[in-house]
């Protein structure tokens, strides 16, 4: 077979010098080196020590020389499982997830349904005033929502006492700390996610409306079969984003609860911080941590798996 003649004047094709080729990825990486610098220092390397303690019997006494600390391998991990104290705070963390997130969705849903379909005016106003809770300081918000559910002078009873209804102490009983808490959670956070899903119901095609409409289909049926179908992107991200914030629950029980009455508010994020910072059960309460982020990734799997989009 002829060979093909190379055409007059034609060179060869040379490769591009190797400082040429790692220029472009040099360049990247240079003005990424900030934010990969920040990340080892104040991400991976914080995640890897406190693994490192949860292997570890790190107390008070291992302050002056740290790397002293006892080697415990999974001893933490053990205790873990034994300790009803945990399973009383993952108890009531579950709670808090179970019905707060659902419930912070559909309240959030509901508002995003409202505000789309209303003729309001003021309709950019009342997305900022949804959305305030969740911009204002959760210590602020917490200490107000104490006052209100104040059993003598709080407002709530006191509109109770309106109406010839004694108001309980809402923070006092075991029973109703809990509710009590969620209530906040859900006024606080709704505003959020009210937000994502109005940006998504926004760009649904009107034209899917109105072909369903011309059909016959109810209002039910256009919401369940056009609606939530079409915002599964938006009803994923705010369901794992939800989940993952009510699992770290903190700052609720701490400022007005303290984990009261009975540890019925005791949540896993506080008994981290009092095996931490009270107690300096450093080794254990890495140990809990890691415990609770083992969880964390499993539900985002599995909500991935349950609400991801249909392809």
């Amino acid at each position: 077979m002829a060979a093909t003649p190379v055409p007059t004047g034609a060179q060869p094709r040379q490769a591009a010098p190797l400082s040429a080729r790692l220029a472009p990825h040099l360049t990247g990486w240079a003005f990424a080196l900030p934010f990969v610098l920040l990340f080892l220092a104040f991400w991976a390397l914080p995640i890897v020590a406190s693994f490192v303690l949860s292997l570890t019997d790190f107390g008070i006494t291992n302050l002056r020389e740290p790397f002293g600390a006892p080697y415990a391998g999974l001893d933490n991990y053990s205790k873990l499982i034994h300790d009803e104290l945990f399973w009383k705070s993952a108890r009531n963390t579950a709670y808090f997830v179970v019905v707060g997130v659902p419930a912070t969705i559909a309240v959030g849903l509901a508002v995003a349904v409202g505000l789309n379909h209303a003729a309001l005016r003021l309709k950019g106003l009342f997305r900022v005033a949804y959305y305030l809770p969740v911009v204002t300081s959760i210590v602020a918000v917490a200490v107000i929502w104490r006052f209100l559910y104040n059993p003598d002078v709080g407002l709530i009873n006191r509109l109770l006492d309106l109406v010839g209804i004694s108001g309980p102490n809402w923070l006092g009983d075991p029973h109703l700390a809990m509710p009590s808490l969620i209530v906040l959670g859900v006024w606080r956070n709704f505003g959020f996610d009210a937000v994502i899903f109005l940006a998504a119901l926004q760009a649904v095609d009107p034209a899917l409306y109105e072909a369903a409409r011309t059909d016959g289909a109810t209002a039910w049926q256009v919401f369940r079969r056009i609606t939530l179908p079409l915002l599964r992107p938006a009803l994923l991200f705010l369901t794992v984003l939800t989940t993952i914030g009510y699992l770290q629950v903190f700052e609720e029980p701490f400022v007005m609860t303290k984990g009261g009455p009975l540890n019925s508010t005791l949540t896993v994020s506080q008994l981290i911080y009092n095996q931490g910072f009270k107690f300096f059960n450093l080794g254990y309460a890495s140990a809990i941590a890691y415990a609770l982020m083992l969880v964390i990734a499993v539900l985002a799997v599995v909500q991935f798996r349950l609400l991801r989009p249909e392809t």
